[in-house]
């Protein structure tokens, strides 16, 4: 792919299709263009308790795919009123401009959602539920201020990570800046009929337009394991599909126009970069990084159902895989092709919380308190192999004996503010918890 076209398929096809040749339109359709673009004022709705920006220069932007519904007549979600986030992201910028990273987010992943105002002088508990919940909890006024900054909020929680600017693209601009390519090619190696997405696919390659292309990306039940991770790779193959198209046929300036119109008629961004010039400026801030420097990945999980049988729905993220990802990216550390391959390995064989055996000390003067920190490491999975009485502790702790550090890991990744050290006095094949005045756990 050639640079232009590297840089539309990294940012989701719309913000860097900006670069294609804005200078080629008119002052008349400049203006009409950059009027289009809708700005949402997140910021004052995010509130001062924020991660720090660990790298200054560098560059966090979420990007929603929206499932809105508007303007499809049901023909998706019959009923369905809420404003939705379908597609998640993180695209990081390296604070050199040489290297980006997108990190996609399982729209199924069980995490803590904070509280959030739901608009109507209404604000949501914190509580635990899959992370698209947050834009549509946030969007329930109809209000995408709010939306945008409940995920920013949700993704910031979970990550640690400071997000910088914020893209929302809807479902209706995303059919138009298809049907303005004429379609783009796509070669299922299997049937598809899913009436989820109101699609019918035979196997083999064809031209996919408006509604097909829509259910295509968003068919998730009826191809491969029907997981949201192989919808995720479908998405990102589509993206530099129609970056690929775009580079090659947006040579006239009508069709230009076109697609300009459609792309930015489909984004709300934060104020800003609201507009075609901010936007602009933005992509071409990375125009000259090379292929092999901008990795796309999914973020490292395995199934819940793993530690909660019960639960056959939603992935968890996988520790401390997934702390070792948000970490690069907050010291604006290039995770690259070596690193996504790693996360990749150790996906095969997850270190679930089932398979950590615990033993839970009480380490304050309240009684029965190692107790109930057991039954909550159970209800999370855990291996419960013993309580008792421990030394006195105002923090909760974690021991662990050598040879087990990533099992203290996964367990200190659900006990936030706990610290973890190994220990040749620990007890041997298991790790130990001593719970201090602070333990809480957290339900993901």
């Amino acid at each position: 792919m050639t640079r232009r076209g590297r840089i539309v398929a990294w940012t989701g096809g719309v913000l860097g299709v900006l670069l294609l040749g804005t200078a080629g339109v008119g002052v008349w359709a400049y203006q009409h263009l950059d009027g289009n673009i809708h700005g949402a004022d997140v910021n004052s709705e995010l509130g001062g308790d924020r991660p720090v920006n660990l790298s200054p220069g560098s560059k966090n932007i979420l990007v929603v795919g929206s499932d809105s519904r508007a303007g499809t007549d049901g023909k998706y979600g019959s009923g369905l009123t809420t404003m939705q986030s379908d597609t998640l992201m993180v695209l990081h910028i390296s604070a050199d401009h040489k290297w980006a990273t997108a990190v996609s987010f399982p729209r199924d992943s069980w995490v803590e959602i904070p509280a959030c105002d739901k608009g109507g002088g209404s604000q949501s508990s914190p509580h635990h539920f899959k992370i698209n919940e947050a834009y549509t909890l946030g969007g329930l006024s109809g209000d995408v201020e709010k939306a945008a900054a409940c995920s920013i909020k949700t993704v910031e929680k979970n990550t640690g990570l400071r997000i910088d600017h914020f893209v929302s693209v809807d479902f209706q601009g995303f059919k138009g800046m298809v049907n303005a390519l004429g379609g783009i090619e796509v070669c299922p190696k299997q049937a598809i009929h899913d009436k989820k997405a109101h699609l019918d696919m035979e196997a083999g390659c064809q031209n996919v337009t408006d509604e097909k292309a829509l259910g295509y990306v968003r068919t998730r039940y009826s191809v491969g394991d029907g997981s949201d991770l192989g919808r995720i790779g479908r998405q990102q193959e589509f993206m530099k599909a129609i970056a690929a198209k775009a580079q090659s046929k947006l040579t006239s300036p009508t069709d230009l126009y076109g697609f300009l119109d459609s792309a930015t008629k489909s984004l709300t961004t934060d104020k800003d970069l609201a507009g075609i010039k901010p936007l602009y400026d933005l992509a071409a801030t990375v125009k000259d990084i090379p292929t092999d420097r901008l990795t796309f990945l999914t973020v490292p999980t395995y199934p819940r159902e793993a530690d909660v049988p019960t639960d056959k729905a939603n992935v968890i993220w996988q520790y401390p895989q997934a702390g070792e990802l948000f970490a690069d990216l907050a010291h604006d550390r290039e995770v690259g092709a070596a690193g996504k391959k790693k996360f990749a390995e150790a996906e095969k064989n997850p270190v679930t919380a089932r398979s950590v055996r615990v033993r839970v000390l009480n380490g304050t003067v309240t009684p029965g308190l190692a107790g109930d920190a057991a039954q909550k490491l159970r209800q999370l999975g855990f291996t419960i192999v013993f309580t008792d009485n421990g030394e006195r502790s105002d923090k909760s702790t974690i021991s662990y004996p050598p040879g087990m550090k990533t099992q203290a890991q996964v367990l200190a990744s659900r006990l936030p503010g706990t610290t973890i050290a190994e220990s040749a006095q620990a007890a041997p094949g298991v790790v130990t918890l001593t719970v201090g005045a602070n333990f809480s756990a957290k339900d993901s």
